[in-house]
């Protein structure tokens, strides 16, 4: 009998390791350009990696024209297949009436998600300061992409268009991989 139990044992402890075995995202790169500087400018865009832990993403925009009333966001998730290639995802947004029900869209709401714990891009329009995305941990990150909608491991690209009154005003791209 005692067998039969030692053996249904490691079954289970078995089962549970690889449960527990669970991918990791990790940022690999950022990049925000700026398509009309006399609009908006980004005052500072990076990563930083505090020690082997605590890595984060930051970025800040200037805007110049305010208040800004109309807004547009596309998102698009890219994945690398020899070359960046679409990938599940390619979502365009109204900002303004998203932001009044986050419940709307439920793509752009798991993007949104991402970072809005950590921005002041939290509010509807009009937006009359500048944008700030501070300090967005990897592990918030990693969570969101690994646990609450599992994505399979690969190189990734997040590609957002910020689009003010029906121009393209800026293209934030964030790098990632799953491992």
């Amino acid at each position: 009998m005692s067998t039969k139990l030692d053996s249904l044992l490691w079954v289970f402890v078995l089962l549970y390791s690889i449960a527990e075995i669970s991918s990791k995202f990790e940022f690999t790169n950022i990049k925000c350009t700026s398509l009309d500087t006399n609009f908006a400018d980004f005052e500072y865009c990076f990563l930083k990696s505090v020690n082997r832990t605590y890595k984060y993403m930051s970025l800040k925009v200037n805007l110049f024209k305010t208040p800004i009333t109309k807004i547009k966001v596309n998102g698009a998730l890219f994945k690398r297949f020899s070359g960046y290639r679409p990938f599940m995802y390619n979502v365009t947004v109204d900002a303004c009436r998203f932001l009044k029900d986050t419940a709307s869209n439920p793509v752009a709401g798991y993007l949104f998600n991402l970072f809005k714990k950590y921005s002041n891009m939290n509010h509807t329009c009009p937006y009359d300061n500048d944008l700030v995305l501070e300090k967005l941990p990897i592990d918030f990150v990693n969570q969101q992409a690994t646990k609450v909608l599992p994505f399979p491991e690969g190189d990734y690209l997040l590609e957002s268009n910020w689009i003010a009154y029906d121009i393209n005003r800026a293209v934030v791209k964030v790098y990632g991989t799953i491992s």
